[in-house]
């Protein structure tokens, strides 16, 4: 039933991926993205009066970066990232210039809280652009210096190829509890500080 919301609605995301090298910026990925199952729970609960009263909280204002992907996660009933960044030091290192703002919370996954806590990182409202009555752009910047030099147990150069899309709190918990909307893996990219990446990530509706 949750699936089929999201195809009554006609929702579709496409992600591009740009790198930024001194001024100069090259498209490295363009493809289309899943919407989950996730999108239409956060709305049923929306349509339905069961969640939140504040519409603010059903916002897609937060994402997460990972480095475990797979094509196996190109599915609707995909619930969370398989690799995703679990600390701020991830995010942004060492530096106190990167521009990412990044929140704690928890999330939600097959109608129960994980308690494990998450990190997102924010999308300030002045990266969201209404395209067209149909259509929004939610663009994500990750500067020189954040997510770089990423290592994980096993894996010394870390790659970063996954990338989620959350709505804020649809049941307005105490701590924001987030729910994945839109999942995408890409072709791995070896984060440094020589370069940075923006993520245009449109979704439209009909």
């Amino acid at each position: 039933m949750i699936k089929s919301l999201t195809n009554q609605m006609g929702i579709k995301g496409h992600l591009t991926i740009h790198k930024i090298v001194e001024g100069e910026e090259e498209v490295v990925y363009d493809e289309d993205n899943v919407i989950v199952s996730g999108f239409g729970w956060a709305l049923s609960h929306l349509y339905g009066k069961l969640g939140s009263n504040t519409i603010t909280d059903y916002q897609i204002d937060r994402v997460q970066l990972g480095v475990s992907g797979y094509a196996g996660l190109q599915v609707s009933s995909t619930n969370s990232l398989s690799g995703a960044l679990s600390s701020t030091t991830e995010y942004l290192g060492q530096s106190t210039d990167s521009n990412l703002n990044v929140v704690s919370g928890f999330r939600w996954e097959n109608d129960s809280v994980v308690t494990t806590p998450q990190i997102y990182a924010k999308i300030p409202f002045s990266k969201v652009t209404r395209i067209d009555d149909r259509t929004v752009r939610y663009t994500i910047f990750i500067d020189e210096d954040s997510c770089n030099n990423l290592s994980r147990p096993g894996v010394p150069e870390s790659a970063l190829n996954e990338i989620g899309l959350f709505i804020k709190n649809p049941k307005a918990d105490n701590i924001e509890t987030s729910i994945l909307t839109a999942y995408r893996y890409f072709s791995n990219i070896r984060k440094t500080s020589d370069f940075a990446l923006v993520f245009r990530w449109t979704i439209s509706f009909g």
